[in-house]
Formats: C-alpha cells, sequence, structure tokens
C-alpha cells in the first residue's frame, strides 16, 4: 500500500510543488529554486527506492506467458461515459524509465539555477513537463496515456519561446506543430484500436489479449509506428529536433533528448507492437530503411556542423537510429538492446548537453571554430565533455557499449539480408561518431585560449553535482548491466510472447 501511494506521488508532487510555489512571491526566488528542488530530489528519492523494490519483487515472481505483471497498481473509475480508467502501474521497463525521468528533471533544476528573469514561471513548467514524462511512462489506459503525451508539447513550446536563445519563436513553433501531427496520427489509431477490439477498452493490458484484426493491424500499426516515431525524430519527422535543441535553454534540451524522445519509442514498444504483433511483423522489414538516416547519415550530418547543439542534436538522432533498428529486428536480444539504448541515450544525451550549455553560459558562441583551449580555463566541464564523447563512442565500461553491441548482435539475429547489411552500416558508422566527437573536443579544448576567455571560470557545486550524477550514471549501466538486463526481461517477455501468437 505504501509503495503504491509512493508511485501515485511520483507524478502527483511535482504539480503540488508547482501549486504551493503560486502565493510566493517573485522577490523570493532563492525559497522557490529550493522548493522546487528538494521535490525533485524527493521524487528521485522515490524512483530509486521503488526500482529497488520492484527489481527484487522481479525477482521473485518472474513473468510467466504473455500477461504482464505490474505492481504498485492504482485502477479508478474516470471517464466513465467512455469506460476510461485512471489505471497506472510499473513493471520493469517502465519503472526505469521513471526513474530516469527523475535523473534528469533533477539534473535540470540544477543547470537552470542561473536562469534568470522569470524563474519562478521556468521551473514550475519543468515541475509540469516532468509530471507528463512521468505519466506517459506509469499508464496503462490508453486516454490517460495520451493525456500525458499531450501536455508535454506545450510545456516544451512555452520554455523554448520563453527562455530560449536564436530563433526560439521558429525553433518553439517547429517542435510543437511536428510533435502534434505524430499525435494526431496515434490519436486515431488509438480510437480505431478501442472501437476494432469489441471490448470496448482502454486498458492496454485487456487489449493486448484480444487479437485485433489483421486487416486493421496492416495499415494502423505503420500510422501508430510513425506517429510515435516522430517524437523518437525518425527520418523523416527529425527535422524539428536540431531547430528545437538549438534554441532551446539547457533543460529543455536534456529534458527533450534524455527522456521526452523515448516516450516514441516506449510507445511502440508498450502498445505499437505489443497490440499489433501481426502489423509490426508486416510493416518493420520496410520501415527499418528509415534508420539508415538516422544512423548513418545524422553522423555525416553532425560532422558538417560547427555548432555545439546542431553538432548533439545530430549526435543524439544517430544514436537514436540504433534504438529503431533494434525495435525493428524483433529479436529478444534486439528488443532487449532497444530498451538499454533508451536509458543509454538518455543519460548521455542529458551529459551531453548540460556540459554543452555550461559551456555556452560563460563563452557566449556555440561555433567550435570561435573556441580553443578550453580545458584550461574549465577542466571539469571539459573532461566531463570528454567523458560523454567516449560514452558516446561506445567505449567499454560505459552504457553505450552494452546497449549497442546487445543492439548489433539481436539485428544480426535477424536472418534477412537487409537487416544484416544495415547493422554491419550501423557497426562502421561508429567511425564517423569518432570523427565529429574527436574533432569537436579537439578543436574546443585544446590550442591556444582565445584572450575573452580568460577570465571564466570552471563549474559550480550545483553543476558538478549534475555532471558527476550523470557520469555515474552511464557508468554504472556500463559497468552492471546484468541486473538492469533482467529487469527489463520481465517486461519484455509479454511483448515477445504477443508476438508469437
Amino acid at each position: 500500500m505504501l509503495e503504491t501511494l509512493l508511485y501515485n506521488s511520483i507524478w502527483i508532487l511535482p504539480l503540488l510543488t508547482t501549486l504551493l510555489c503560486v502565493p510566493i512571491p517573485r522577490e523570493k526566488e532563492k525559497l522557490i529554486k529550493n522548493v522546487h528542488l528538494f521535490s525533485g530530489f524527493l521524487v528521485l528519492g522515490i524512483a530509486v527506492y521503488l526500482t529497488i523494490q520492484l527489481y527484487f519483487l522481479s525477482l521473485a515472481s518472474p513473468v510467466q506467458g504473455s500477461v504482464s505483471v505490474l505492481r504498485f497498481v492504482t485502477e479508478l473509475p474516470w471517464l466513465q461515459a467512455i469506460n476510461a480508467h485512471y489505471f497506472i502501474g510499473a513493471d520493469g521497463l517502465s519503472m526505469l524509465m521513471v526513474l530516469l525521468t527523475a535523473v534528469v528533471v533533477f539534473t535540470g533544476m540544477l543547470v537552470s539555477l542561473n536562469i534568470g528573469k522569470g524563474s519562478k514561471e521556468f521551473f514550475a513548467l519543468i515541475q509540469i513537463l516532468g509530471t507528463s514524462i512521468y505519466g506517459v511512462f506509469m499508464s496503462f489506459d490508453l486516454v490517460l496515456f495520451f493525456i500525458f503525451y499531450e501536455m508535454e508539447a506545450v510545456c516544451m513550446y512555452l520554455m523554448i519561446a520563453g527562455w530560449g536563445s536564436g530563433k526560439k519563436d521558429y525553433g518553439g513553433k517547429k517542435l510543437t506543430l511536428t510533435l502534434a501531427l505524430g499525435s494526431a496520427m496515434i490519436l486515431a489509431v488509438f480510437f480505431g484500436i478501442h472501437v476494432e477490439s469489441g471490448i470496448h477498452s482502454w486498458n492496454i493490458l485487456e487489449l493486448a489479449q484480444v487479437k485485433l484484426p489483421e486487416t486493421f493491424q496492416m495499415w494502423a500499426f505503420p500510422i501508430l509506428f510513425m506517429g510515435f516515431a516522430v517524437s523518437g525524430s525518425l527520418f523523416p519527422f527529425h527535422f524539428w529536433s536540431p531547430d528545437g535543441h538549438s534554441a532551446a535553454p539547457t533543460a529543455v534540451s536534456m529534458l527533450a533528448a534524455g527522456v521526452m524522445m523515448k516516450m516514441g519509442t516506449y510507445g511502440i514498444l508498450r502498445i505499437a507492437i505489443y497490440l499489433m504483433p501481426e502489423g509490426a511483423r508486416f510493416a518493420l522489414p520496410y520501415l527499418v530503411y528509415l534508420t539508415i538516416f538516422n544512423v548513418v547519415l545524422a553522423a555525416f550530418i553532425a560532422v558538417r556542423h560547427k555548432d555545439l547543439k546542431y553538432i548533439t542534436a545530430y549526435s543524439s538522432i544517430s544514436h537514436l537510429g540504433l534504438i529503431f533498428l533494434g525495435i525493428a529486428a524483433l529479436t529478444p536480444v534486439s528488443l532487449r538492446g532497444a530498451a538499454l539504448q533508451m536509458l543509454s541515450h538518455g543519460f548521455l544525451t542529458a551529459l551531453f548537453f548540460a556540459a554543452v550549455g555550461m559551456i555556452y553560459s560563460r563563452t557566449h558562441t556555440r561555433n567550435i571554430l570561435e573556441m580553443g583551449g578550453l580545458m584550461k580555463q574549465i577542466p571539469f566541464i571539459g573532461v566531463a565533455f570528454v567523458i560523454a564523447g567516449f560514452a558516446g563512442l561506445g567505449l567499454p565500461g560505459f552504457s553505450g557499449f552494452i546497449a549497442e553491441i546487445t543492439i548489433f548482435i539481436g539485428s544480426f539475429e535477424n536472418t534477412s539480408p537487409v537487416f544484416r547489411l544495415i547493422t554491419i552500416l550501423a557497426v562502421l558508422s561508429i567511425t564517423t561518431t569518432a570523427i565529429y566527437i574527436l574533432q569537436t573536443a579537439n578543436r574546443m579544448l585544446n590550442g591556444a585560449l582565445p584572450g575573452r576567455f580568460a577570465a571564466i571560470t570552471d563549474a559550480g557545486p550545483g553543476e558538478k553535482t549534475v555532471l558527476v550524477l550523470l557520469i555515474l550514471c552511464l557508468l554504472g549501466l556500463g559497468l552492471f548491466p546484468a541486473p538492469v538486463s533482467d529487469f527489463l526481461d520481465s517486461s519484455l517477455a509479454p511483448i515477445l510472447e504477443n508476438l508469437k501468437r
């Protein structure tokens, strides 16, 4: 009972904190920030505690068959006119994604302590954005899932337009309108699933036990897949990401790349493949061609760019392509690798964007050609950026190595020559990744220090906390992957079982 209440509090606490801060005058900026920080830390602590609890529960009661076993379940009648319920629960995949979100939200708050004007509203929007992302990963009712899924787009636009830089209005609108297109596709298919199931339920677990008509799956799965793929920046819907990231404040970039983009890949696993396995088997061998752009071409585009945020954004798109490759291969190992990459990519991009934001706040430029010698002035941030680069390269010891090698092995297990060719191209793309990461680090951190950067200072205590925490997450997943992999298997088992039907 206590764990169930704590689980519900994960998405409720951020909202309560926001309401609590409403009557506090803007002049008491430090108090407002401290209240939000405490709330973020408390949610993170709850997420860590529940993850540990759920892990040991999953060991004691492993999943058998096609029925997903949820813990910390709350199910209450909500919109009775359409039979929608407030239905949340946790399994390995959802709990780990909640934990990832809690880490990124907390670190995003820490890097925003110097946000300046409008900090009260900014921190409130971070909390509401966090609430929406938590809700997506916790929901097992399609209506509830969609409501949480839609909340984040509005928050993103307001934060980019209000506190962004450069073409912030353009970047914010482009992001919001593109995500709205994906949401429209998702909602249309949700209506179809509800009607075609014949049970008039929005409950994901109940719908998974119904075999939807094959003709419906053939056209509905590609639409739902692409709707979710918009959020995951799969080609050709990737174009919102670089402009959105370049205009967004640091915390928004961390949240967007670290967790918001995973909402799409999570939706594909949790809903699209789980509810429409025949459609997945039919469509994914064709949709996998789209990953060539993400994995291979996005890396080449990153080599060409000189803007730190654009480089990081295209790097993120490239690594996200590996998640889609693992999902498309539909083997047990590849799906496990895709889930691991969702976690690894979340911590990695949060670290990258945090370091880039810290550098930009000091140099006031993102052009790497205007930098040089920064390691002399900001060694802590510089080392963190290099470590992020090593993790992005997939070096052993970091989470990227475990996730990527699992995807490569799993994808190669698919006997289709197409999957094997794309897998080989994906492996070779690591060389391109090395080029843009090493080139960026060398130009930015080594060489002569421009005179205008002589007075900049290294990371403060809060910034160091952010960098260290994210690095520890990358190392923890890289050095001790077995518990996480086993934990994920308990969630993927029902999906794999449905694929065999």
